[in-house]
This record gives structure tokens, sequence and C-alpha cells, in this order.
């Protein structure tokens, strides 16, 4: 039996559906992610649970999605994620500022906006800064914001090219023993890259964009000996860089010009005794003031709630692994 309950009485009949979702998928995410128990009928929703903690969770889950209902936005599941995320640790009385300020519409004609305070954090930073560092791991939105702010800028004439490239690591960086083309050899390890400039743009207008190279999708390694003015850069997979392949990158900007560095720390893929170029970076230019650094955590991570569990598992696991003392 149940100890602790509370009843939410909406506004509409209809907003039941738009709260919950088809087949009450929002519902089931909620009473799963926080073991309680919801029953939903017409304009009542009574939340049951063993403790007190978790059933207040769900209400102020439930009651700050049923702002974005009352505004007459859709909630989808990323919502419910970062609704029920925010509540757990605390700061679900800034949700709904997320949803106040879109960065752009997608292909589709939906707004983008950011999920999470962090992803806020790291858009402003991109806006105020010429130089932004996003570190973070999977999931946390690093590369589709870089390329949502990339497009938006480009939109607005702000820049007159978009630039994105990433070390081809898995390849040692020698393309040229690859079969095929730039293309055919790029395209395998710039795949999130393109992903997100087909949500945003559409497959069409990215194809015609790329065709008259005001989008130019490219190796790390062609970006040797050039200077980069007019241009919204992003360099991705940034933990796989060298020292010396990261500072040829970062001595590419020119004038009226943005990069965005993006990294994972935690899925370095280069050789044991080479150091990564994104941790170099950090550690180097920190105290530059017109440089920022964003670290993104499992909290900014907009994709299934067990993935930040998944992500948070694995990251005690390496801290208790440094921590043991080395036998060998």
């Amino acid at each position: 039996m149940q100890e602790y309950s509370i009843e939410i009485t909406l506004q509409h009949p209809d907003d039941m559906m738009s709260l919950f979702g088809s087949n009450e998928r929002h519902l089931k995410l909620i009473e799963e992610n926080l073991d309680v128990i919801i029953h939903a009928r017409t304009e009542r929703v009574q939340v049951l649970g063993d403790s007190e903690e978790t059933v207040e969770t769900a209400r102020l889950t439930i009651e700050a999605l049923l702002v974005l209902v009352n505004r007459g936005m859709t909630v989808n599941t990323s919502d419910v994620v970062t609704a029920l995320s925010m509540a757990q640790n605390g700061s679900i009385d800034k949700f709904v500022a997320l949803y106040e300020e879109e960065i752009i519409k997608d292909s589709y004609g939906k707004p983008i906006r950011v999920k999470t305070l962090g992803q806020k954090i790291y858009v402003d930073s991109v806006k105020n800064h010429d130089v932004v560092f996003g570190i973070g791991p999977a999931g946390t939105g690093k590369t589709f914001l870089a390329v949502t702010l990339a497009v938006t800028a480009l939109k607005r004439g702000q820049v007159k090219r978009i630039i994105l490239t990433r070390p081809a690591v898995e390849a040692g960086e020698s393309l040229g023993f690859l079969p095929g083309d730039l293309k055919e050899k790029v395209d395998p390890y710039l795949r999130p890259v393109y992903d997100a400039l087909y949500q945003i743009l559409g497959k069409e207008q990215t194809s015609r964009l790329m065709e008259r190279e005001i989008i130019e999708i490219a190796p790390l390694a062609y970006m040797r000996g050039r200077t980069l003015d007019d241009a919204f850069v992003i360099l991705d997979e940034a933990q796989n860089t060298t020292i010396m392949q990261m500072k040829m990158f970062l001595t590419r900007l020119g004038f009226n010009s943005k990069m965005i560095v993006n990294g994972d720390v935690s899925q370095i893929d280069l050789p044991k005794n080479v150091k990564s170029g994104l941790i170099d970076a950090v550690e180097k230019l920190r105290n530059i003031k017109k440089i920022d650094f964003i670290h993104l955590s499992a909290k900014d991570v907009v994709r299934h709630p067990v993935v930040a569990e998944i992500i948070n598992a694995y990251s005690d696991s390496e801290s208790s692994h440094k921590l043991q003392p080395d036998n060998d």
C-alpha cells in the first residue's frame, strides 16, 4: 500500500492526452523512473508512492510539463526526461525558462530549443565568445547544438560559410591509404554531423549548400595551411586530436569567425602514449578570457533516462580505478 499521495487538477480534459502522450507513454516513463503509481482520470491526476520525496518529484515534474501544455506546446519524450532530471536535481524552477527562447526551426518547422541548463550555458557561451570548448559525454547535444548555432549564424548573415571537421583517428588520419574519393573516406566518421544538418536544413538544402561550398565537411588534416575568415568552424570528437593537431586547428581562426571544439574525454581512441590535444588545450588555454570552456555532464543527457545512469556508473567505476594503487 502506497503511504503518500497527491492530486493534481487539470484545467481542461484534453490536457491529459497532451501531457501523457499516446498510450500514456509519458505517464509510464514518470512511473518507472520515480517508482510511483499514477492514476489519470479526465481532469484529475493522482500520484501514489511509498516515499514523500518521489511523490513530490512526480508532482513537480507533472506541473512543469503542464505549463508547456497550457502554452500550447507539444510535450515529447525528451521534454519529460528533462523535467524528470531537473525535478530530481532541484532545478525544476528553471525548466520553463528553457522553452522561452527558440534558436531556430528545423526542416519540418519545429522549434529547436535547449533542453537542459548545461545546454543553455553552452549556447549562451557561443554567443559571447569566439572560441568555445564543449566538453561532455555522448548524448548531451554538443554536436547538434553546435551545428544549429552554425546554421543560425549563416542564415543571419553573420558568417559566409560553415566548416565541420573531426580527426579521422579510426583511419589514423592516413586517408590517402583508404579507397575512394574524399567524401567516401570521410563520411563514415562524420555521420553525426550529417544527421544534424539533415534535421536542421533537410537533405536537399544541405546538398545544395555543400555543392556551393558554403558548407564544407572535411577531415582535420585538410585544415592545415588555411586561414578561416568569415566562417563558423566546428571541430567534433576533439578528444582524438594530438597536441599538434589541436594547435594547428585553433590557429586557423580568421577574422569574423567562430570556433566550437567539442569532445568527450572519456572516449579517447588515441594510442596510450599520445596525450589528447583536447586535454592539453584545457590545461594550457584555461586562463585566456576570450576562450570559454563549458563542461556538460550526465545531467545534460537528453536520451533515454537510463543513459545518464550508464554514464554515471562508468564514471564512478573509472574514478574508483584511478584511486586504486598500481601494483605493477
